[in-house]
């Protein structure tokens, strides 16, 4: 746990077992609260992505359907 939540130097840490879990609770729930929604956010944008790739778009000059492929 100390690994991932650090800052700094890591000289100020809590010392009691309490204080150690709540500091726990507290990094995993701040990390989630980062990395969860992150990973949402990129899927989502991945799939906006290949489904704008793979749209068929019109030829402004003739009207024709022009694969982007």
């Amino acid at each position: 746990m100390a690994t991932l939540t650090t800052v700094g130097y890591g000289d100020v840490y809590p010392i009691t077992g309490l204080g150690k879990l709540l500091a726990s609770l507290i990094a995993l729930l701040g990390i989630g609260m980062v990395a969860l929604p992150t990973g949402v956010i990129s899927a989502g944008f991945s799939e906006e992505v290949q489904t704008r790739k793979a749209a068929t778009t019109v030829c402004p000059h003739c009207g024709k359907q022009i694969s982007s492929n």
